[in-house]
């Protein structure tokens, strides 16, 4: 592979992973304590409606642009080589990429399947919020730590 297609590849993981660990990080500063003081019913029926908007277009592009951009990068770098500074942080960018991906799809995934699944007028609608706020967003801090420490990562290997 050449350097400038190794460039162009980390560049794309880079900057889409940066994107959507911008928006978990917005979640997780912003977003989700807003809803936090919300009467629980309100907060389960505003999640389900932001759990239907993300997926469109726009972030999923991003979402899966990454994980695939850093899938590729990780490939391309773990055959056979020699390897050196830059490789080491592509793969471990790649790594931490992909980490963030998985604990969206292990995790938050289906937390939000079964927030979706519940009637935000239920009667145990603040246990419904509770159970699902708590570990979401755990999850959610996590990926976004993951994705943040991946663009760090990866931008060093282009230094």
């Amino acid at each position: 592979m050449t350097p400038t297609a190794i460039a162009a590849i980390t560049t794309t993981s880079l900057v889409f992973t940066g994107l959507a660990g911008g928006v978990y990080l917005a979640f997780s500063a912003i977003v989700m304590p807003a809803l936090r003081t919300l009467p629980s019913k309100h907060a389960i029926a505003t999640m389900q409606r932001i759990n239907v908007s993300a997926v469109r277009p726009p972030f999923m592009i991003v979402f899966f642009g990454g994980a695939a951009a850093s899938a590729v990068l990780a490939i391309m770098e773990l055959a056979p080589g020699t390897l050196n500074f830059p490789s080491v942080a592509r793969i471990s960018g790649a790594v931490l990429a992909l980490t963030s991906f998985g604990i969206t799809i292990l995790r938050n995934v289906p937390l939000n399947n079964a927030l979706a699944a519940m009637g935000s007028s239920a009667a145990d609608s603040q246990e419904t919020w509770k159970r699902f706020d708590g570990p979401w967003s755990t999850a959610n801090f996590v990926r976004g730590i993951a994705a943040v420490a991946a663009t760090g990562v990866l931008a060093l290997s282009l230094a």
